[in-house]
C-alpha cells in the first residue's frame, strides 16, 4: 500500500515484473533495483479519451531532441519521466514545439 501522503506511487504487476514508480524518499526497503533522478512532466488532466495523439506529439517531440523517457499512464492523465540530466533540454524542446510548461516545486 502506498503511504497515505504519497505524491505518485504507481504499481504496476505483470505475469513477469512488478513495478513501482514513486518519489525516491518513499522507495520501500528490500527493492531490488532502484532507478534514480527521474523528473516528471504531468499531462494536464483529465483527457478525453477521444482526444488522439497528445502522448504521440509529447515523446515524439522529446525522441527527436533524443531524450529518454519513461511514462505512466492513468485514467484521467499521463506522466512523462526523463532523467534530471536531460530536463533543462526536455522543456527546451517541448516549449520549442509549442507546449507550455508550468513548474511546481515539490516541497521537501
Amino acid at each position: 500500500m502506498p503511504p497515505t501522503d504519497a505524491t505518485f506511487w504507481s504499481l504496476t504487476q505483470t505475469r513477469d515484473e512488478l513495478s513501482l514508480v514513486c518519489a525516491e524518499a518513499e522507495i520501500p526497503l528490500g527493492c531490488l533495483v532502484v532507478e534514480h533522478d527521474w523528473c516528471a512532466f504531468v499531462v494536464a488532466g483529465p483527457l478525453d479519451f477521444a482526444l488522439v495523439g497528445v502522448l504521440a506529439s509529447l515523446t515524439t517531440t522529446l525522441a527527436q531532441a533524443q531524450i529518454s523517457l519513461f511514462a505512466v499512464s492513468t485514467y484521467g492523465t499521463d506522466y512523462l519521466f526523463v532523467k534530471e540530466a536531460a530536463l533543462t533540454q526536455a522543456v527546451a524542446a517541448l516549449q520549442g514545439a509549442g507546449h507550455t510548461i508550468e513548474t511546481e516545486m515539490e516541497s521537501p
